[in-house]
């Protein structure tokens, strides 16, 4: 049997196997794999009778698969007329900008004036591409982060571009003030991060068992009396990475109103982090592109403060 929407899904695993998520794109070619990842993680695959909810799982083939697949779910996302600053733009994808105040795609408490709202009225085509909710969001950044977001334009892209990052392919490089000055100038922050325990809407770092693999390196580019101006690149990518690493060794970053210091130290109206560089290769292209951000004018007029100090 094969057909997808509202239905259940069976087949055999084909030898030689393979990953668990790209044996069933495979076989469904109407998903795109960031798709059939949401399905395994949330519980809708299982594998001999047994749910797995590893995307990455080996299969051997000879497996019996099951997948259960919901009916599509109508979006209400609607397009904005924000302005955007586009990077770059081809027929693939856009590299965006993003600035500080701007949340990526709809969440509770923000229904509407999102970036994905804004990117739906300059390139409508993503609607669909990927998750229905963040239609050609391929990786995200904070609320109050800036600089250098992508977005795919079609599936093909949505699933090579995401792939790169999921494979630690992509090469980051953000900006960060910090509160402190860290331990030694260059550094390797190398400690798991999870939920925290008691506050479930801030990540921590963990114990090895609870947590994912979170590795940040970082060198100092200019040092004050009592802040560090951090160039900091993420090797993992887990959810507020840099912010949770920095807050670990006792360096974080102005503004952050979550992992920071609870008296401001300068007046930033939200955390000093930015997107500056991401160095990524764009489809039919072997050699990586790299792409550039400066720093917006309220993160340099806090560095100017200091400079003058």
């Amino acid at each position: 049997m094969k057909s997808v929407g509202g239905q259940t899904v069976r087949f055999l695993a084909p030898k030689p196997g393979g990953r668990l998520d790209v044996v069933i794109v495979t076989y469904l070619a109407d998903l795109s794999r960031s798709q059939v990842q949401k399905l395994i993680r949330s519980g809708s695959v299982s594998v001999d009778q047994i749910v797995v909810k590893k995307t990455g799982y080996h299969l051997a083939g000879g497996e019996d698969l099951l997948i259960s697949i919901p009916e599509p779910t109508r979006t209400d996302l609607q397009p904005e007329a924000i302005p955007i600053d586009v990077v770059y733009e081809d027929q693939d994808l856009l590299v965006i900008n993003k600035e500080p105040g701007i949340v990526v795609h709809p969440s509770v408490g923000h229904a509407t004036g999102t970036l994905v709202q804004a990117v739906l009225a300059h390139a409508p085509d993503i609607r669909g591409i990927g998750d229905e909710g963040r239609p050609g969001v391929v990786h995200r950044l904070d609320k109050d982060t800036s600089g250098l977001i992508i977005f795919a334009k079609h599936d093909e892209a949505h699933q090579y571009l995401q792939g790169q990052f999921q494979d630690r392919q992509v090469k980051k490089v953000y900006y960060a003030l910090t509160d402190s000055i860290p331990p030694t100038p260059s550094g390797k922050i190398d400690a798991p991060i999870g939920r925290d325990a008691k506050h479930r809407q801030k990540m921590a770092i963990v114990s090895q068992s609870r947590g994912r693999e979170a590795v940040t390196t970082y060198h100092t580019h200019e040092r004050f009396l009592e802040h560090s101006f951090l160039e900091v690149r993420p090797e993992t990518g887990r959810t507020h990475q840099i912010r949770v690493h920095l807050s670990f060794i006792d360096c974080p970053i102005v503004g952050d109103r979550v992992y920071g210091r609870s008296k401001p130290t300068l007046p930033a109206e939200r955390q000093l982090l930015h997107a500056g560089q991401l160095t990524i290769c764009l489809l039919g292209n072997e050699q990586p592109t790299k792409f550039k951000s400066p720093l917006p004018e309220d993160f340099e007029s806090i560095l100017e403060i200091l400079r003058q100090r």
